[in-house]
């Protein structure tokens, strides 16, 4: 008896003395593992400032260098006329006019356009006083929902302003030539810019409108 309960006792005692081991091996383990799931943030980058001129009036602004030029329209500038919709450049519902030039804005950074004149949907025109255009959109309904309408109306602006200048696209046979506002012209130039409502043909009639020309 006296040698069974001796060795229970050291029994107890080994089981004891395991699980407190057990504890402490796996303990260190277990902050390690904590410690890895932990997140830890990059600190922000400086903020920059960058000066350009928007619908007219030249705006500074110090923001993160990695903000769109979108993003800085939209969060900074609080002109949401200019709409985010695949954010990837593919849908052009974010188009303006970069110094006469349409781009999307969300494919380039703000602090890329140092002194450069910006013009969105609403230095276009205004409720009292449209750009033909627009004007023409709401004669021919060609915003519909109204979403893609901005990059629609700013990228339609810039095609017969291409046209003009004599640049020529894609379905031009003879790149020589002056390009004509033609319907077949007009519809390749503009498509970039997507309308999920599919108020294509309403469009083209709005820019053959205001180019004078059938569409």
């Amino acid at each position: 008896m006296a040698e069974c309960s001796e060795f229970s006792v050291s029994r107890r005692g080994m089981i004891v003395g395991g699980a407190a081991t057990a504890m402490a091996v796996s303990a260190p383990a277990t902050a390690v593992d904590a410690q890895s799931r932990k997140t830890t943030m990059p600190p922000d980058p400086a903020a920059m400032p960058v000066t350009m001129k928007v619908n007219g009036q030249s705006r500074t602004l110090s923001i993160d260098p990695r903000t769109t030029l979108l993003d800085t329209l939209r969060e900074h500038l609080h002109l949401t006329g200019t709409k985010k919709g695949c954010d990837h450049g593919q849908c052009g519902a974010c188009t303006v006019l970069v110094n006469g030039e349409r781009i999307n804005s969300c494919l380039s950074l703000a602090l890329q356009h140092e002194g450069d004149s910006i013009t969105t949907i609403e230095g276009l025109g205004t409720p009292e006083k449209l750009h033909p255009m627009q004007a023409a959109f709401v004669r021919h309904d060609g915003y519909q929902c109204g979403y893609c309408t901005p990059g629609q109306i700013c990228s339609a602006v810039a095609v017969l302003d291409e046209i003009k200048r004599g640049v020529p696209s894609h379905v031009q046979a003879d790149l020589t030539a002056r390009p004509q506002a033609s319907g077949m012209e007009m519809r390749e130039r503009m498509s970039g810019n997507i309308c999920r409502c599919g108020a294509y043909s309403n469009i083209a009639d709005a820019m053959a409108d205001v180019a004078g020309a059938k569409a």
